[in-house]
């Protein structure tokens, strides 16, 4: 049997637990958005052209596929964990993650066979990434007292959510190094980890024995899994349209999907031992906190992707940056988000510890939607100062509510249910990530669609590109040069160059039309356009967020609940009985 180095009940365990935990996270939060910033990088390095007919599935896989999966099986893993041990679950995610970046590192193929190469180690990543976010917070909150959970939560939730930006950064810098070592830099990281991890962590948590709900599983995992995949090729063009909401085969995903999470519904409300305790939601912290927190993962990574193809396609190319540096530069440029985070969360974490979570997360939601709003009041072409300042205030904000909303949330739910509980708000998060690519650029998309075909045509135009090919390509779906922005790079040789009118052109109008300055130039009128619809939908979801927020009441910990006359906890402290004594408890206010 492994002995690790510290006792279970040794002072310095929880610090061992904390850092484990936080280097766990923020290893698997770091790969979800490293290669969002090096696929130029990497679809270069396997020799394939990401806008070419039938290449986009790729792209989209390539970013939607870890967040897909990963949102799918935490909570399965988080239920194997309170069943075999949240350690156990923790530490075998370290090694598969390992293991799939390895995998992807050393990737054989080249065009698409490279592209499905690395989108199934991806996901083979993702079954890694699922394992480590689903157990690391129910093992701080088995290692840490009630009173110390705030802080333990802040800098967890510091890495989860400032690991999404640092992997910007990290990936703009290995990819003007090389394409393989945007995966290889986990390695290490990985091996210390699952070393680590096996000598140290002990299982403190209570067990919540039971079998397997193998039909909750494969429902919630075909359901969830048909959605998510639908809103893939959602924004995809089909027919002729802008984007594929019409396709019967999207169509039948979105509702095939949802009635089989119904049926998901149902069966966890009759079998014996669900993968989800469904009543869990009666205890209003808690699904007032994932609430919350669905919408602020949303508005988040709607940022996100806003601003790479912001910074990528169009300011740090118009301010005088090569396409090829732009992933680093767009990382550096956007430090002051993350700054925001590690500044934030850890000081409202304990500040939340003393005082609950309601006006710390809620304050931390109604920061952000403002920001959202003074995004929009920048030109296109900003001064930086401004877009930092603006950034630095919604890395605070979002600081502000990840820490305290998820401790509210782990503080409320029985200690037999932890793992569950933190499947689900992992879950929360991964799912709007995943559905924040889908709904924000099909709005892009729809702001785009109304003023770029014009700029493109008359851009064109003005460079000596005869009428008929210039409104041949001024009626291409708009993805396709959403798409060039977010990857950071001119279309317009892709687009001419087989037609053979550029080399027709004058040398003059040829040079300018495949610069630096020609595209920002032209699409900057029309992503202002789509970034107005973005940014307006992103501030009313992160207000709403904060009305959630502010449902879930006084401060809640499950631990120190007063059981009301007529509730009689078992022995056995089996999830039914104390989810619906929690349901029904009257709480204490703790000072």
């Amino acid at each position: 049997m492994r002995q690790p180095f510290l006792a279970a009940d040794h002072p310095r365990y929880k610090w061992v637990a904390l850092s484990n935990t936080t280097l766990g996270t923020l290893m698997a939060t770091i790969s979800g958005s490293i290669v969002l910033i090096s696929l130029p990088a990497i679809f270069k390095g396997i020799g394939l052209d990401p806008l070419q007919p039938g290449n986009v599935s790729y792209l989209l896989w390539m970013l939607m596929g870890y967040l897909l999966l990963t949102a799918v099986l935490v909570v399965s893993f988080g239920r194997l964990g309170d069943m075999y041990g949240r350690v156990r679950i923790y530490n075998l995610g370290f090694v598969v993650f390992t293991v799939a970046a390895i995998g992807c590192s050393v990737d054989p193929f080249t065009g698409g066979h490279g592209a499905l190469w690395l989108i199934v180690w991806r996901l083979v990543q993702a079954v890694g990434g699922s394992m480590l976010f689903a157990n690391s917070s129910a093992i701080l909150t088995d290692a840490f007292p009630a009173n110390r959970r705030g802080f333990a939560m802040g800098v967890n939730q510091v890495a989860a959510i400032a690991g999404s930006f640092v992997g910007l950064v990290l990936g703009g810098v290995l990819a003007v190094v090389h394409w393989r070592a945007v995966f290889l830099v986990s390695v290490p990281i990985g091996l210390i980890g699952t070393v680590w991890a096996y000598k140290s962590l002990h299982e403190t948590g209570e067990r919540n024995p039971g079998r397997i709900d193998w039909t909750g599983n494969l429902t919630f995992l075909v359901g969830l899994t048909a959605m998510l995949a639908a809103i893939t090729y959602g924004i995809q063009p089909y027919g002729g349209r802008t984007t594929g909401w019409t396709n019967p085969w999207v169509l039948a995903g979105l509702v095939g999907g949802a009635v089989v999470l119904v049926l998901f519904v149902l069966v966890e409300l009759r079998v014996r031992a669900p993968m989800l305790d469904l009543r869990l939601f009666r205890i209003r912290p808690f699904s007032a906190g994932n609430l919350a927190s669905l919408l602020a993962a949303i508005g988040r990574g709607g940022l996100q992707f806003m601003l790479i193809i912001w910074l990528q396609g169009i300011w740090l190319p118009l301010h005088g940056f090569r396409y090829e540096d732009t992933p680093l530069w767009a990382g550096i440029y956007l430090l002051p988000i993350t700054v925001g985070f590690l500044v934030a969360g850890p000081v409202s974490g304990i500040l939340s510890d003393k005082f609950g979570a309601r006006g710390f997360a809620s304050v931390g939601l109604l920061v952000v939607a403002a920001t959202f709003v003074a995004y929009l009041m920048l030109p296109v072409n900003f001064t930086y100062w401004q877009f930092a300042l603006v950034s630095l205030v919604s890395g605070i904000g979002s600081g502000m509510f990840g820490a305290p909303n998820r401790t509210a949330i782990m503080n409320s739910v029985p200690a037999t249910e932890r793992g569950s509980a933190s499947g689900v708000a992992s879950t929360v998060q991964n799912a709007g990530s995943s559905l924040s690519i889908g709904v924000f650029f099909s709005l892009m998309i729809v702001g785009l669609a109304g003023s770029l075909p014009s700029a493109l045509r008359t851009g064109l135009l003005a460079h000596g590109v005869p009428a008929s090919a210039a409104e041949q390509i001024a009626q291409l779906p708009p993805v396709g040069s959403l798409f060039a922005a977010f990857l950071g790079y001119n279309p317009i040789q892709s687009l001419l160059g087989p037609t053979g009118v550029l080399d027709r052109l004058p040398a003059a109008d040829r040079a300018a039309l495949t610069g630096q300055q020609f595209f920002p130039n032209l699409i900057s009128g029309p992503f202002h356009d789509g970034l107005v619809v973005v940014f307006l939908v992103a501030a009313v979801m992160s207000f709403i967020g904060a009305l959630a927020s502010l449902m879930r009441g006084k401060r809640f910990v499950h631990d120190e609940l007063v059981l009301p006359d007529g509730v009689v906890e078992q022995a056995d402290g089996t999830s039914e009985d104390r989810a619906q004594a929690a349901a029904a408890a009257t709480v204490r206010r703790v000072p």
